[in-house]
């Protein structure tokens, strides 16, 4: 198997889709340092770095809402990662189970039948 080439950003930032591995909905987008993927990677927790603290954070640290790592992939150009989890409670920090509850208006496309059956 080759060794991973992640690519972080100009700040040292890689973006973590972080997903339900039982049932695939997505939960949240964080953002990783090397240093929060090595921690991830260690303790079987999640560890991300926050953008607007400029510090690390343990998911469920102070909420006691923590992601256990089932597994971590990468995709194509090594430039973002899916963090697959089991999670204990709400991801979002509102308490809502996923950060992605709230549907933009208008951007709901109702797909003809035929169109989906022929492929077009």
């Amino acid at each position: 198997m080759e060794e991973p080439k992640l690519i972080f950003d100009e700040k040292g930032l890689i973006p973590a889709i972080v997903q339900d591995a039982e049932n695939g909905e997505v939960l949240m987008v964080a953002y990783m340092n090397e240093e929060s993927l090595r921690r991830t990677l260690q303790t079987g927790r999640t560890w991300f770095w926050s953008r607007s603290r400029g510090e690390l954070w343990c998911k469920g640290e102070t909420s006691g809402h923590r992601q256990f790592v089932r597994e971590i992939r990468y995709d194509c150009d090594g430039d973002a990662i899916l963090v697959k989890v089991i999670q204990i409670g709400p991801a979002c920090h509102t308490g809502e189970r996923s950060c992605f509850y709230r549907v933009l208006p208008g951007a709901t496309v109702d797909i003809p039948s035929d169109d989906v059956t022929r492929g077009g």
